[in-house]
Formats: structure tokens, sequence, C-alpha cells
């Protein structure tokens, strides 16, 4: 039984950063499509701000499946490694996290109401 939870849980595991890759993939992908835009095509001055919060949202969110998966594969046999880069993914996410509030923060009280 503890075999085939370990066997799932690898594959939940694998799956989850999966997810993580592809969301970090696909907010750089269009990070770089934005950041080509704004460079070649007038626009407002906070569009590449815009750009950058969006990509950090993708960032977080990829980091935020990494920390899930983590999780997941500490519980299953936690070293003393696995618990050094789950508490690592979780202060990088939470320092993203809290950098991109406050730039959104910012970028709302910059915009006209």
């Amino acid at each position: 039984m503890e075999q085939a939870f370990a066997v799932v849980t690898g594959y939940a595991v694998l799956l989850i950063d999966a997810i993580a890759l592809i969301a970090i993939v696909y907010g750089t992908i269009e990070a770089f499509v934005g950041a080509i835009r704004a460079m070649f095509v007038p626009s407002k001055r906070t569009e590449g701000r815009v750009v950058w919060l969006r990509y950090a949202r993708w960032l977080v969110a990829g980091l935020t499946f990494q920390l899930a998966a983590d999780i997941i594969e500490t519980s299953i046999a936690p070293g003393w490694d696995d618990i050094g880069r789950l508490a690592a993914i979780a202060v990088i996410r939470t320092f993203l996290n809290y950098f991109l509030e406050r730039d959104l923060a910012e970028v709302r009280e910059s915009q006209p109401t």
C-alpha cells in the first residue's frame, strides 16, 4: 500500500511540475512578445510595466505549482535537502508575491480613475 502511494505521489509530482513548467514557459513567451511589441509599437508609458507585471504573475503561478509539488514530494521522503529546497521556493515565492503586489498597487495609483 505504501509503495502504491509513493508511485501515485511520484506521478502527481511529475504532473504538477509539468504544469509549473507550462505556466513559466507560456508566461515567458507572452512577456517576450509583449516586450517586443512595447519596443516597436508606440503606446502608453506603462505598457512595459504591465508586461512585466503579467510575467511576474506567471512566475508566481509557476513557483506556486512547484511549491505544491515539493510539498507532496517532501511528504513521502522528507530529507533535509528536500526541506531546504521547499523552504527556498517558499521564500522566493513570498518575496516575488510581495513585490508583485507592491508594483500592482503603484500601477493602480498611477492610473487615472
